[in-house]
């Protein structure tokens, strides 16, 4: 009797395998799409599985605690996952997880983490009335384990991170989220509409990309500290997008109608720093032929942006931290006393604790500028941002070059997603640009990512050794298959590893099982 081929595809395999396929193929129809997806299959998807385990214990009552933990572990466990309860108390229930339920292909789709999130939160919040839930660990992220803890009371939840979930709004944090980045980016594109007078294709509009945790935070930090007068640093690596930060500050400032004048400090010379911010009188050096008016005064009223503020002189130092304590300062060879009303937002790619230690910045102008904090994660630790910025990067290229492209193909989305972009989104639209210019038709398939020599030679080495791995691993398999007659079982017992690995196995070797199996 002949054996069905298909008859050993475990479901947990199947379902892993039609999950990620459905998740690239809504993102090829755009992240929003994805998103809704997401939302929807974990919502009908949490409902189906809360009845399906009231029928079979026979509860119709609100679940508790212990019968809550079981369904939630259950439910992953069943479908590929290895959760654990490590504590549970009136307010918080935490599990831990060291295998995906949706395989090892979830790194290049992180955002499946909110189908977990939505999944335990939409069922407490219909047993508990609330739910907020953390995702402190990731696999997703690449931290080697899943780490959630679902808060139960909202007292207990304030001051943590996560989407918030009631019995009658699902998602409340998300739409919160959603809600201030759209107000955030609102308040940018008036401003932007008001100083680009002749918009071009070369300028386009300011936008925030916070789909990661690290970013949402970023932009309720914003709606926080924009209304008030404080000073702000901005700390993080080149071409994280710093001004963007501060620009959304000033925006949903009181002093949007005012000037926002954004300085680079690095590249002003030494020499003429101090008259670049403070201004000079007529005579007040050789060539100084006239009153000039610094950036503080243009600035009045307004935001005057810092960035680069560690290359500043020790005597440009000095005068800063005056005119922030005072609130007025001197031109350049002047003797008038000018007040002024700016508000100062700096930024920097340097540890400024360490220069302070160094002896290399003041101290008391460090701690002048540091009022409020905000530190910009690399793009490297904001993987669900990196598809929406990829769209939006697209969109923006295809206006400029008159382009139709609408997705990047599958394998150029991994690519983007295994690199570690040390020039961050910069290096990101620089690397996308070009390879737009050489795109055809609607979907990316070539990425035009140049490595540099020493990484080149460590991604072949590795490329080599991994080729050559995969070449030994597969001549196993084919020998174990050999030797069991296809048993699938037998094979996985004789390699170590899970039936279902052998599957994905036989899927990335492209092997035939059926030609190694003996049919009755």
């Amino acid at each position: 009797m002949n054996k069905n081929p298909l008859a050993e595809l475990t479901p947990v395999f199947f379902l892993q395998t039609f999950i990620l396929e459905l998740m690239h193929a809504s993102e090829q129809q755009g992240q929003k799409h994805c998103e809704q997806l997401i939302e929807h299959i974990a919502k009908t998807a949490g409902c189906f599985f809360e009845e399906t385990y009231r029928e079979n214990t026979n509860k119709s009552e609100q679940l508790d605690s212990e019968s809550y933990t079981e369904l939630i572990l259950g439910i992953k466990n069943n479908i590929g996952g290895k959760f654990s309860l490590v504590s549970s108390n009136p307010d918080c229930i935490t599990v831990t997880n060291s295998r995906c339920p949706f395989g090892e292909q979830v790194t290049s789709f992180p955002e499946l983490c909110r189908m977990t999130s939505s999944v335990f939160g939409g069922i407490a919040a219909r047993n508990f009335g609330y739910a907020k839930v953390e995702i402190k660990k990731s696999i997703a992220r690449q931290d080697g384990q899943c780490d959630v803890c679902i808060y139960t009371n909202p007292h207990a939840a304030k001051g943590h991170a996560g989407m918030e979930y009631t019995d009658t709004t699902p998602v409340k944090e998300i739409n919160d989220i959603n809600e201030l980045q759209c107000r955030i980016e609102t308040s940018m594109q008036r401003l932007w509409h008001k100083q680009s007078r002749q918009a071009s294709k070369k300028h386009q509009s300011p936008a925030i990309i916070a789909k990661s945790p690290v970013m949402q935070k970023i932009l309720q930090s914003i709606e926080v500290v924009a209304p008030t007068v404080a000073t702000v640093l901005i700390q993080g690596q080149t071409g994280v997008g710093k001004e963007l930060i501060a620009r959304a500050i000033h925006a949903m400032s009181e002093r949007y109608h005012k000037p926002f004048i954004a300085i680079n400090c690095g590249a002003i010379p030494e020499s003429l720093i101090e008259s670049a911010l403070f201004g000079h009188e007529k005579g007040a050096f050789t060539g100084a032929i006239e009153v000039h008016q610094g950036y503080f005064e243009r600035a009045e009223g307004g935001t005057l942006f810092l960035d680069e503020i560690d290359s500043l002189s020790p005597a440009a130092q000095t005068r800063l931290l005056r005119v922030i304590q005072e609130g007025e300062l001197e031109r350049v060879g002047g003797k008038q006393t000018l007040a002024i009303d700016v508000r100062i937002i700096s930024a920097t790619n340097q540890n400024l604790e360490s220069l302070v230690k160094e002896d290399l910045f003041r101290n008391d102008l460090y701690y002048r500028i540091n009022v409020v904090r905000l530190n910009i994660p690399p793009l490297v630790e904001r993987s669900e941002d990196l598809p929406y910025l990829v769209q939006l990067i697209i969109q923006r290229l295809n206006k400029r070059y008159n382009k139709e492209v609408e997705s990047v193909s599958r394998e150029v989305m991994r690519k983007i997603r295994a690199y570690h972009w040390p020039g961050n989104v910069r290096e990101l639209e620089n690397i996308l640009e070009r390879s737009i210019l050489f795109a055809s038709g609607k979907e990316m398939t070539e990425l035009d990512l140049e490595l540099p020599a020493k990484t080149k030679s460590v991604v072949e080495w590795k490329s080599v050794k991994e080729h050559t791995l995969a070449k030994i691993e597969q001549s196993f398999l084919e020998t174990a298959l050999k030797q069991h007659h296809g048993n699938i079982k037998r094979v996985s017992e004789n390699m170590g590893i899970t039936s279902r690995a052998v599957y994905a196995k036989l899927k990335k070797y492209e092997i035939n099982l059926a030609e190694f199996r003996i049919f009755d």
